[in-house]
């Protein structure tokens, strides 16, 4: 009697039912949709500009009534800044990239004229830095215009120079040099955090157009021994890295911030104390309404809140990148991802030294904390990166097919341009063919010399011998049909 094994069954996945499989292809298609990049990046940028208006005033609001001025005061001022950069926003949509691409040349040059004259007795000194301008009641910092400026210029450089980037000078000049340039004026005034967030706007350029892995190593060691010998040749920079090392050394001094910031995320919870009615605002955290901002959101909405912030700024990375995957110009591929990395990495800095992960580096929560600059410069931002996502290849097959739609059309936005690649050049054709290893030439045809040189031009002396040869050859025959006519 034989005895069969039964055969093990198959594992079938278990696939999801019910309200998660709903869930899950109602997304997916609603994510497939040609402008859907471009509807979530405006919800994520209205989204990040309500609960940066909302925290600025409840941030500053009682240390404003502490000081004996208006409640209203800083709020005001971020209102009017936001104002204006919804205007550019709105203008950045509707700019044209190609002019865009354009006009980056010379938006990088007046970028560079602008940092070495503030330099000058015209730039204002603000929190031990000569990187301001004021003009009346405007002030604004030209390192913020010109991070953008070499995103812009950069990605155009290497774009056009894009067959020859396997060549070193031509990967690194001009594009490594004017950074530099630009690197040693912020370090100047001085202004480390710009200086930080100009290294990660480079870095992305490198990185998005395809540099060995080798230089970013070489990169990466020029930028700890960078580190290393400003933090010695500064007195307030070695004391922020000790700070960092050991907040406990230096309560009531350099360890201040990083301390009362820490006590305020403790005291949040996990849904937090309300909207002001935390106590880190009442002088006990300094710029709690800028720097420190994210300490503010983690005692007042507590934990929810971080990770609400958390949340829109992993959307943002995703968006972003989404959006550089799915465009066919190059230069918005570059320009989308190198923007895209240049908010968030800002944002993880900042929210890094607020829990006391990196060391203290003066750099503003994008689009949350109050600075006029900061904000309107952001706006900008997202306006280009929108601007990008309508000119992804789906989406601008609809625009120019269904219309406008609804956002469009109450933005009143024109329809955006398809890409055309550039013509391809023909290559030179060498004088002389190269021959194939192996293989013999065809032997080409005598040229007549007297005709192509001309007709007075004198015969060579191999066409001497071949009409002696057939001057001799005709006479030959002359004479055989002679003997044989009269034979």
């Amino acid at each position: 009697m034989t005895v069969v094994a039964d055969k093990p069954r198959s594992k079938r996945k278990v696939r999801p039912t019910g309200r998660v499989a709903s869930l899950r292809s109602g997304l997916t298609s609603w994510m497939s949709r040609p402008l859907a990049d471009f509807h979530l990046l405006l919800a994520i940028f209205g989204m990040l500009t309500v609960l940066g208006l909302v925290m600025v005033l409840s941030a500053s609001a009682p240390g404003q009534v502490a000081s004996g001025v208006s409640a209203y005061s800083v709020f005001q001022k971020q209102l009017i800044y936001v104002c204006i950069g919804a205007v550019l926003f709105w203008v950045m949509l509707r700019f044209p990239l190609r002019k865009l691409r354009h006009f980056s040349t010379a938006a990088m040059a007046i970028g560079v004229v602008l940092l070495a004259l503030v330099l000058t007795p015209l730039g204002d000194v603000r929190g031990g830095a000569r990187s301001w301008f004021t003009v009346g009641p405007i002030s604004f910092q030209p390192i913020e215009a010109v991070k953008l400026a070499l995103a812009l210029w950069g990605a155009h450089v290497l774009v056009t120079k894009r067959a020859l980037l396997s060549q070193y000078r031509h990967l690194l000049v001009p594009v490594v040099p004017v950074a530099m340039l630009v690197f040693a004026l912020v370090m100047l005034q001085p202004d480390l955090g710009g200086t930080i967030t100009l290294g990660v706007v480079l870095i992305g350029l490198l990185w998005f157009v395809g540099a060995p892995m080798r230089l970013f190593g070489v990169i990466a060691g020029g930028a700890i021994a960078g580190a290393v010998v400003l933090a010695i040749g500064a007195a307030y920079r070695l004391q922020r890295v000790t700070s960092f090392l050991n907040p406990d050394a230096d309560p009531d001094g350099a360890g201040l911030q990083a301390r009362q910031a820490m006590f305020a995320l403790a005291e949040g919870g996990l849904f937090g104390k309300g909207l002001a009615r935390g106590s880190s605002q009442w002088r006990y955290l300094p710029n709690v309404e800028s720097d420190f901002i994210f300490a503010v959101i983690g005692e007042e909405l507590g934990f929810v809140g971080c990770a609400l912030v958390l949340v829109l700024f992993g959307m943002l990375a995703w968006v972003g990148l989404r959006i550089a995957s799915r465009n066919t110009d190059p230069w918005i591929r570059i320009v989308s991802a190198t923007l895209t990395v240049w908010l968030v990495a800002q944002a993880a800095i900042n929210i890094g030294y607020v829990v006391q992960l990196l060391p203290v580096t003066g750099l503003t929560l994008p689009m949350i904390s109050s600075g006029g600059t900061s904000i309107v410069t952001t706006m900008v931002v997202f306006g280009i990166l929108a601007n990008c996502a309508r000119h992804e290849p789906e989406a601008v097959a609809a625009l120019r097919s269904l219309g406008p739609g609804r956002v469009g059309g109450l933005l009143r936005l024109p329809a955006p341009e398809a890409y055309k690649p550039p013509a391809k050049r023909k290559p030179v054709r060498p004088s002389t063919p190269p021959r194939a290893p192996g293989r013999r030439t065809a032997q080409l045809p005598v040229v007549d010399e007297r005709r192509m040189a001309g007709r007075s031009a004198p015969p060579s002396e191999y066409r001497r011998r071949e009409s002696r040869r057939t001057q001799g050859r005709s006479e030959q025959g002359r004479s055989t049909r002679g003997r044989g006519r009269y034979n």
